[in-house]
């Protein structure tokens, strides 16, 4: 009886999403915004330097980069129509600098967007982030 006791006053705590949205985006711990959330490039640390949150349980999976492409497939196309219909560059340097510019983005991006998602599932308690309020 005391564990869903304890259960209902875990969930009783709301989580704000969009700051652990922000945070996330941010390349930082959901819960305090202070500790780093990734060890490397993409790899997200067991647990928070600071306030100690864990995340050995995260599941973003493949969600960051479907959204990494998904965002940068789309400004690219944008980005291809204007420039073509505007300065008709020469096609080698065209994708050229497409190429640099895909690159560039989706290395900008997919580490922040798996910042969001891991913040998305601590704000939403999903994949084991329940334990703690």
């Amino acid at each position: 009886m005391t564990d869903q006791s304890t259960n209902a006053a875990d969930t009783a705590v709301e989580r704000e999403t969009k700051p652990a949205i922000l945070r996330g985006l941010r390349r930082r711990c959901p819960n305090c915004g202070e500790g780093a959330l990734f060890e490397g490039y993409l790899k997200v640390t067991d647990s928070c330097p600071i306030c100690h949150e864990e995340f050995h349980h995260h599941r973003a999976d493949d969600g960051p980069a479907y959204l990494t492409i998904l965002i940068v497939g789309h400004v690219l196309a944008v980005l291809m129509h204007f420039a073509w219909s505007q300065f008709r560059p020469d096609p080698l340097i065209f994708a050229t600098v497409l190429t640099i510019v895909c690159v560039g983005l989706s290395l900008y991006l997919l580490p922040r967007l798996k910042g969001m998602i891991v913040g998305i599932q601590w704000a939403r308690r999903m994949h084991g982030f329940g334990g703690k309020s």
